[in-house]
């Protein structure tokens, strides 16, 4: 009986340390302010859903305060998601990326950057199709007037970026010479990212292959990347990357 007691008392000092050094990590984040940046709502044509949520969930976690934005700018098409075939329809993305912000958003125009520590852009196909025409045009791409001006402005007050999925190619175009990670290359649970790797080092970029679980830091831009859904991974490993690149950005604060 004792011995079991010895045994149980070890464990609860065990939890307990787990417990205070998670509250402490947390309390050290308090009071952080990110951005977060939508592209509408699903991932054929608009943020990913899942990539938002955790993004979210992650960022209430850490005891961030955050604010949603988007620009109010037409889809560059409308997808069916069901039958993964473009409509005829139109959409906008500032009314589209309001159903993931439960209708708490604003027009990215109104995004101050002195009002905020940190600012994140989820993927989905969204990031390439309305924040930038990446998806057809590549690394000749062009990059929203609204999102570049913004991508700058945080990178001009040295305050840190954080991208996942796709989204890491807005940084390589803007930020020539930076790094980032979409995944691992050469391997086949991340089908697009060699090709996406072989685009961003054109443009003078670094590649850095890293796995779904993990996030990339380059530490002279304060922009950190993980690869998510660019990995076909069970979406608790997509979480769990996001996660990292949550940390380390409320770390970069």
């Amino acid at each position: 009986m004792l011995t079991l007691l010895h045994r149980c008392g070890r464990n609860l000092v065990t939890v307990r340390t787990v417990q205070a050094l998670n509250k402490s990590y947390y309390t050290t984040q308090m009071g952080k302010r990110v951005a977060v940046v939508l592209a509408g709502c699903g991932v054929y044509d608009g943020s990913e859903i899942h990539e938002a949520s955790a993004v979210l969930v992650h960022l209430s976690r850490g005891g961030a305060s955050v604010n949603m934005f988007a620009p109010n700018i037409d889809q560059m098409h409308v997808v069916n998601h069901l039958k993964g075939e473009p409509s005829e329809e139109k959409r906008n993305v500032l009314v589209e990326s309001a159903r993931l912000a439960r209708g708490n958003i604003q027009d990215l125009s109104k995004l101050s950057v002195k009002d905020h520590d940190a600012i994140i852009f989820p993927g989905g196909f969204g990031a390439a199709k309305n924040l930038c025409t990446w998806a057809v045009q590549g690394k000749d791409c062009s990059v929203n007037d609204e999102v570049k001006a913004t991508l700058q402005a945080f990178h001009g007050e040295g305050k840190p970026i954080g991208l996942c999925c796709i989204s890491p190619v807005l940084a390589a175009k803007v930020f020539p010479g930076c790094e980032v990670t979409v995944g691992i290359e050469k391997d086949d649970k991340y089908p697009d990212t060699t090709g996406t790797a072989a685009a961003i080092s054109e443009l003078g970029c670094k590649h850095v292959s890293k796995s779904v679980s993990e996030s990339h830091v380059d530490g002279k831009n304060k922009l950190v990347t993980t690869s998510a859904f660019m990995c076909n991974a069970p979406i608790h490993e997509v979480f769990d990357g996001i996660g990292a690149m949550v940390r380390d950005v409320l770390k970069l604060a």
